[in-house]
């Protein structure tokens, strides 16, 4: 391996990132987390776009089509982020250490993996389509429109994985609105695109999957562009750097896999979740088309509201990752507090706001009647944890940022694996004799407590790491009150 260079002094004082270790962390996280916010929200539009354009142009079966198909597009976004946030974290690392060549191929061959990513993708698309609309779910009836909507997206994934993947360089370079912009640029155009080919032109659910990729697309095109031809850019994309480096794959993938694992987890959750609704569907006057439909559309408001929350904990996994790899212990823990602080007002709002107008909210899906109660049923319930789970989610964060994988990666496996899966295995059949709700309202439950017990274990692990912060702090602060006067 190459021997890592350090920027001279006077270019790094030049460098635009100088700024994550000496300004205000409040104020920082502010500029990094603000774009990000409305990035993620904007993000969060490409899913649940589909489903209210769907839902007023087809209908019922068109909703149920997008939940069928969102364990699906949650492994894509996954996948993206397995490689794209797993490198900018080791990217703001090596940053931190001034190792301006090192953050270069990291970025190359993040970006590589992203290609290889997308062209499996795309083959499984091909290949393996009925086996995959099987494993989450698909009812005879919902196949054929399932394996439209769901085969355009794996083929044009290329488009989501490069520019969302290396959109999150961005940040790194500095840049935090041109992330923004480009996310903003490509929702628009999905939004546009959507308009006229599902509810002008009547191409339904093929019609929205070519809508979301091209809007993918359109967003993708100036991430690619800056990363190689920025001015004043820290690092670029170098075609010299992007020369498989099978123990760098190693090291992105292994910082990324927290955030994968929370995704793939999330896949399974909503694959388990679409087969549980199926079958007690069917036993419900809203049968089992309504249930799916129903608990996709709560789904959808859930991850509408999780995304912006999401949005600062990508901001503060930035300043983390930085102050983390120069040793700036203090700086480190402020970021994390913030961070921990925005992520919870922003779902405490959304709390608030799903209690005092859910009508609103689920109408603008399309769905009226019966299938309108449950959906809003569906929707208090299953956000009761909401204040809390910001904690949580700003912990794992941090352990992604501070180059601890393996304990990122358990405590996103908490909530969606280790105690979500056996809940809703376990709650169905039994709540409905302990509390008097129907085995499908028992399905909304299993979310408020999985997320419950995963705030638990996740304070058993970030309050020993808090209190090592803390101590780091304290002798570094003593340290240089010894040296000051000397």
């Amino acid at each position: 391996m190459e021997e890592e260079t350090r920027a001279p002094e006077g270019e790094r004082k030049a460098l635009s990132t100088d700024r994550l270790g000496t300004k205000s962390v409040l104020r920082l996280l502010i500029e990094f987390s603000i774009p990000a916010v409305i990035m993620m929200t904007f993000n969060a539009l490409y899913n649940i776009v589909d489903s209210i354009f769907l839902g007023q142009a087809v209908g019922e079966m068109g909703i149920a089509v997008t939940t069928l198909a969102f364990p699906i597009m949650i492994l894509l976004m996954g996948l993206s982020a397995l490689a794209g946030q797993g490198g900018n974290a080791l990217a703001a690392i090596q940053l931190g250490e001034d190792k301006i060549d090192a953050v270069e191929r990291t970025l190359g061959n993040t970006v590589f993996l992203l290609l290889l990513i997308a062209a499996i993708i795309a083959f499984a698309g091909i290949v393996f389509i009925d086996p995959i609309l099987a494993i989450v779910g698909t009812t005879p009836e919902l196949h054929d429109l399932a394996k439209t909507f769901v085969q355009i997206l794996m083929i044009g994934f290329v488009f989501q994985c490069v520019g969302m993947g290396a959109n999150n360089f961005l940040r790194t370079e500095g840049k935090p609105m041109l992330a923004l912009a480009t996310s903003v640029l490509g929702t628009i155009v999905c939004i546009i695109m959507n308009f006229v080919l599902v509810m002008w032109l009547g191409f339904g659910v093929a019609g929205s999957a070519i809508a979301t990729i091209v809007g993918q697309g359109v967003g993708g095109v100036p991430v690619i562009w800056y990363l190689v031809r920025g001015k004043g850019a820290p690092f670029h994309l170098k075609l010299s750097r992007m020369k498989p480096d099978i123990r760098l794959w190693g090291t992105i993938l292994s910082l990324g896999v927290a955030s994968f694992i929370m995704q793939v987890a999330n896949a399974v959750i909503n694959s388990i979740l679409n087969q549980t609704l199926a079958y007690y569907g069917a036993m419900d006057p809203i049968g089992s088309a309504g249930a799916l439909a129903a608990i996709g559309v709560a789904s959808r408001v859930n991850g509408f509201a999780i995304m912006p929350a999401i949005g600062v904990l990508m901001g503060a996994q930035t300043l983390i990752g930085y102050n983390y790899g120069a040793r700036k212990w203090s700086r480190v823990l402020k970021s994390y507090w913030l961070g921990a602080l925005f992520a919870t007002i922003i779902l405490t709002g959304f709390f608030v706001l799903v209690h005092i107008i859910p009508g609103p909210i689920v109408e603008l899906f399309g769905v009226e009647g019966e299938l309108e109660q449950f959906c809003i049923y569906a929707l208090k319930v299953m956000t009761a944890m909401f204040p809390l789970i910001g904690f949580q989610m700003m912990s794992g964060n941090y352990f992604q940022s501070t180059g601890q994988p393996l304990k990122a990666s358990l405590l996103s496996l908490t909530r969606q694996v280790l105690f979500l899966i056996p809940l809703l295995l376990l709650m169905p059949p039994f709540l409905p004799g302990i509390i008097g709700v129907t085995s499908l309202q028992a399905v909304c439950f299993t979310y408020p407590t999985a997320d419950v017990l995963s705030i638990l274990t996740t304070a058993a692990f970030i309050i020993p790491e808090i209190l090592k912060l803390r101590r780091r702090a304290r002798e570094d602060a003593q340290e240089n009150s010894e040296g000051q006067v000397i």
